[in-house]
């Protein structure tokens, strides 16, 4: 496996992201004793009585979380948000061969038992639910509630929508795959060219997007897609998931719109809980709505801390 890493310098100064970098070691998942050094931001107290993990998805990174971290540390929480492998300060295996649904899975899996990360609140949108979702059903011990920002757990048994097709024939295709203008495209707000840039930052040149060309097909499309038989594994076990779950989508997304509506006809957890339509929220609802949604899920932690 060639791994590409990208140059510090590239993350100095970006607007409105002055975490400290962390890393952790985890296991290639190719055979070979090599590992890939993954980047987390972990803020708040190490000793907090809550932990909220924030899953980001394609093609962004944890700095889509920055304004979303101060307002749950200050309510006296950690906040980890790991950078997927291949996408901000982690390792970017070269080759698109290297990325796989389960591979995925199991590195964020070792960060977690890296970081021993219990008492979870996962906060989980795109492609963070479906690897989150997938380890809250199979690690569900760690786990305490979930709040699912736009985002599925697809099994391939029915059809992902023209928008996400869409979505993935442009993936294929586009000849330029420009990380900070499809973030942008995908949120209602209007970036500034430093914000722009920050999203682009981990991406030095096209060899290093192999992950993000290879994310969008890796989502289960089909029954007999290689994620499909865990997916549906996993739908078992949260069709059974009694611990609190709260959906928090936007009301302007194309992709996912309506999931939450099965997310809260599936789960349990979800009966009686204050699911939420933010408003004013595109795809990346973080970056439009993002203390909205901090609030959103520190009111639901505080709300549930007792019974969790």
């Amino acid at each position: 496996m060639d791994v590409l890493r990208t140059p510090d310098e590239r993350f100095d100064g970006l607007p409105g992201y002055p975490f400290a970098p962390h890393y952790v070691e985890v296991p290639r998942g190719d055979g070979s004793t090599d590992t890939l050094r993954v980047h987390a931001v972990d803020e708040g107290p190490s000793d907090a009585t809550e932990t909220v993990l924030l899953l980001h998805g394609e093609p962004s990174w944890s700095y889509l979380y920055r304004t979303m971290i101060p307002v749950i540390t200050a309510a006296g929480y950690r906040a980890v948000a790991p950078d997927l492998v291949g996408f901000g300060r982690s390792d970017k295996p070269a080759a698109r061969a290297d990325y796989t649904y389960q591979r995925h899975v199991d590195w964020v899996r070792a960060v977690i038992e890296a970081l021993d990360l219990r008492g979870i609140t996962l906060v989980c949108q795109d492609w963070g639910g479906l690897i989150g979702l997938r380890l809250a059903a199979e690690e569900e011990p760690r786990f305490a509630r979930i709040v699912a920002a736009n985002t599925f757990l697809p099994t391939g048994d029915s059809h992902p929508g023209d928008a996400f097709l869409a979505w993935q024939n442009f993936s294929q295709t586009a000849p330029d795959f420009a990380i900070g203008q499809i973030v942008n495209m995908g949120s209602t707000s209007d970036f500034s060219a430093e914000v722009i840039a920050a999203y682009d930052a981990p991406f030095p040149d096209d060899t290093f997007k192999a992950g993000a060309r290879q994310f969008p097909m890796l989502v289960p499309t089909t029954p007999d897609d290689p994620a499909s038989e865990a997916n549906r594994a996993a739908w078992k076990v949260l069709e059974q998931w009694k611990k609190p779950f709260l959906t928090a989508f936007s009301d302007a997304d194309p992709i996912t719109k309506g999931g939450d509506l099965v997310l809260q006809g599936r789960i349990p957890g979800a009966a009686g809980q204050p699911h939420t339509t933010i408003a004013g929220g595109g795809h990346f609802l973080q970056e439009d709505r993002g203390p909205e949604l901090a609030r959103v899920v520190v009111d639901f932690i505080r709300s549930t801390a007792n019974n969790a």
